[in-house]
């Protein structure tokens, strides 16, 4: 009767042995498929992170562009207002030449309002850059968080593998989930 057993329970323990493995090699799977999808998401939001900095760069450096552009005007504003008033202070003491440096003065104050009107564009210009450029900081700073979630639920992925823990694998996947939101969020706020 032992005899008769011994095969039964061999090929009971083999079949045991051989689901233990299947499950391990389904493990190792599911969580190098899950490493996989992870490296994606990394690499798309480290990629889209690099686009969100070179738009920050850019609008930054238009953005001063036009600063300065306003700087020149505000000062060409000034040195006309000057000549204005020299204009006019002198054809107050001048009888003779008072008709003249009377029109030079109005000449200096009609360009004085295209002047002002240049500089006042050239300011809102460097605002709207500098609110598009405050935007894509917002963005990048989101999703170097996304690249960096998703590098940390790759490495508690790999521990998984060695460990053959599942808790770490589904920590993983959380990891995971909260990077893909914060990818997508980005973009929808």
């Amino acid at each position: 009767l032992m005899t008769d057993n011994a095969p039964l329970r061999a090929h009971e323990h083999r079949e045991h042995a051989e689901h233990a493995a299947k499950q391990q090699d389904m493990f190792i799977s599911l969580v190098s498929i899950t490493i996989a999808i992870l490296a994606v998401i990394a690499s798309v939001a480290g990629s889209l992170e690099t686009i969100e900095v070179s738009q920050v760069i850019t609008l930054s450096s238009e953005a001063v562009l036009r600063q300065d552009q306003a700087t020149d005007a505000w000062s060409q504003y000034q040195a006309n207002s000057i000549k204005k008033h020299v204009y006019d202070a002198a054809a107050r003491l001048s009888s003779s030449s008072a008709p003249s440096l009377a029109a030079l003065a109005q000449m200096q104050a009609a360009k004085q309002g295209e002047i002002r009107q240049r500089a006042l564009s050239s300011e809102a210009e460097r605002d709207h850059l500098m609110t598009a450029s405050e935007r894509h900081e917002g963005r990048h700073r989101w999703l170097a968080a996304a690249a960096s979630i998703a590098e940390i639920a790759i490495a508690i992925s790999t521990v998984a593998i060695i460990t053959r823990r599942r808790s770490f694998w589904i920590a993983a996947i959380g990891l995971g989930v909260i990077s893909l939101g914060l990818l997508t969020g980005t973009y929808l706020v």
